[in-house]
């Protein structure tokens, strides 16, 4: 039977129900599959691979954090200097200081005077912390990542840190090894990237040891 509508009533009414089939198909259908997979497939993705310690959530091991403590001294600001604290193993320096609203790089480039002397300053600092000489203290860990949420160190940097760690925490030297090399990374699909120690999971282990 011929619909008596006006043309425009009639294109109305087809897209009407056309948005109402996308709404429901696309709006609703859609992403509730995608969850629905994402939760079975990949559920710690999916979740925000949260790094628990003693069963409560402590971390993210996709962002990198800052594991320092007070000097007990001041800026010219007033503000209490963090450094490096000696119980936990250090990620990468951070542009941002791992603030996840402000990552990003310090867009320096590799002849910047001020980016220079940084990275002198964080080689020194690093060769001090772990007592070596400054030629020892690989590259990772006086160079910031682009995201300045890197959450990875090279084993390089984490072999290094092994006796320091093991030391303040009173436990044997084979036992630090031990978390970090469970806590070691190869490379992705066999030839991608690089190894790679996770610091986030790795000092969670540390903290529920």
């Amino acid at each position: 039977m011929a619909s008596n509508l006006p043309g425009w009533a009639r294109q109305f009414g087809v897209a009407l129900r056309a948005l109402l089939f996308f709404t429901v198909v696309l709006g609703l259908g859609y992403p509730l599959v995608m969850t629905g997979v994402s939760q079975v497939l990949f559920h710690g993705n999916a979740n925000g691979s949260v790094v628990e310690v003693n069963g409560k959530p402590v971390a993210s091991d996709l962002i990198g954090q800052a594991y320092t403590m007070d000097s007990g001294k001041k800026d010219a600001d007033g503000e209490p200097i963090m450094v490096a604290d000696p119980k936990w193993f250090q990620t990468r320096p951070s542009a941002g200081d791992y603030d996840a609203a402000a990552s990003g790089g310090s867009n320096l480039g590799p002849n910047n005077a001020d980016l220079a002397a940084l990275v002198a300053e964080r080689r020194k600092t690093v060769a001090a912390l772990e007592g070596v000489d400054p030629s020892q203290v690989p590259p990772d860990a006086v160079t910031a990542s682009g995201s300045g949420l890197d959450p990875e160190i090279s084993p390089a940097y984490a072999a290094l840190q092994v006796a320091r760690v093991a030391r303040e925490r009173r436990l044997s030297v084979d036992e630090v090894r031990q978390l970090v090399e469970e806590n070691t990374k190869g490379r992705t699909l066999g030839f991608l990237g690089e190894p790679r120690v996770n610091v986030v999971t790795l000092n969670a282990a540390l903290a529920a040891s």
